[in-house]
């Protein structure tokens, strides 16, 4: 078996060593004689796995004590709704970032449930960059301020923390966390899906300062209200176990990688390498400002884009699959998380160089 490059923006390449392990570890998980998919979620050898998962991530990410850790389900989609029902508390309104496509969902399903105060928008000009920051507009009287740290389809990402304006800060990082270092404790909340950098699609981590939690809206459900999860362990209903366990070894795998930092400086390299390598070309573009490009998800488009649908068919025969733009975009995107290796961005930048050679 040949395994390909796999640039998609998710589920998205998982590290080879991981896979690896789990097809060892799939019948007999270290001779309990059975799979960690057939375990019950309340018995001692789960329990043991999510625990080391929990504790993996706190150290990775340096996590301060008076922070909940939630895996849950429903993705990020489900956070843009848990995120005012659990955060308004009394307040009427919220402060939202607008950057992407991701970010204007999460604008989108907070209006439901409050005023969404568009602090400023990036849609002007295509989402291409952030707006500056002496633009922005607080309302002092919301719950929270929200921004999206990287924005997956646009390619656009924070290279820094924003001040929130002394609101509670709360970050959609579904599609950079572990990628980098970052302060937690500059956060009220945190989530992400795992199915960029964390693990397959199926769970979603949040992070959640103890103190924001227990206010939920009336009506809320159960399964959205933070506190009955932090309660519970994350375990109010049957968790997905198998994902919880691939996302411990993935955080495992990350460890060994050098953690964030490690990890980071793996990072800024492939993601030079492929921006250099676009620049230096008059065929290839990346509308993207230079200050926000995002290390993780690389849009690009051909000088004639009428050759982007032959690029990313006849780059899939090289090996190099997933390379289409978003539907809501078009043109090419390449994405670059934590498992993808140097190698898969050298083997692009030469496919690259090879059909602007053959086609322009």
């Amino acid at each position: 078996m040949t395994r390909i490059y796999n640039f998609s923006a998710g589920p998205s390449i998982l590290p080879e060593a991981v896979l690896l392990r789990a097809q060892e570890e799939m019948p007999d998980w270290r001779g309990t004689g059975m799979s960690v998919m057939e375990m019950s979620h309340r018995g001692k050898h789960f329990v043991a796995i999510a625990e080391q998962a929990e504790a993996d991530l706190r150290e990775l990410l340096a996590i301060p004590a008076e922070y909940k850790v939630l895996f849950l389900q429903g993705g990020a989609t489900a956070q843009f709704s848990m995120v005012p029902m659990n955060l308004l508390g009394d307040k009427r309104s919220a402060c939202y970032l607008d950057t992407g496509i991701w970010s204007g969902k999460a604008i989108e399903e907070a209006s439901r449930y409050c005023e969404a105060r568009i602090v400023a928008s990036a849609r002007p000009g295509g989402f291409t960059t952030v707006p500056p920051r002496g633009e922005w507009q607080f309302a002092p009287e919301a719950a929270y301020f929200h921004y999206t740290s990287n924005e997956t389809i646009n390619g656009v990402e924070f290279q820094d923390i924003p001040d929130s304006a002394g609101l509670p800060l709360v970050c959609d990082m579904s599609s950079n966390i572990l990628s980098r270092p970052v302060d937690v404790s500059r956060f009220g909340l945190i989530y992400a899906g795992a199915q960029k950098n964390m693990g397959p699609a199926g769970i979603t981590v949040v992070i959640v300062r103890e103190d924001l939690i227990g206010k939920t809206l009336a009506g809320t459900p159960t399964m959205f209200d933070y506190k009955k999860h932090a309660d519970n362990g994350s375990m109010l209903n049957t968790p997905p176990t198998y994902v919880w366990y691939l996302l411990g070894l993935v955080l495992d795998w990350l460890k060994q990688q050098g953690g964030v930092t490690g990890i980071e400086a793996y990072n800024v390299r492939k993601a030079q390498k492929l921006y250099a390598a676009i620049d230096a070309s008059a065929y290839y573009s990346n509308p993207i400002d230079p200050a926000f490009r995002s290390r993780m998800n690389v849009p690009f488009r051909l000088a004639d884009a009428s050759l982007e649908k032959i690029f990313a068919a006849e780059a899939a025969g090289h090996g190099l699959v997933a390379l289409e733009g978003h539907r809501s975009v078009g043109g090419l995107r390449a994405s670059i998380y934590n498992a993808m290796p140097e190698a898969g961005v050298d083997a692009l930048i030469a496919f690259m160089a090879e059909f602007e050679r053959k086609h322009g």
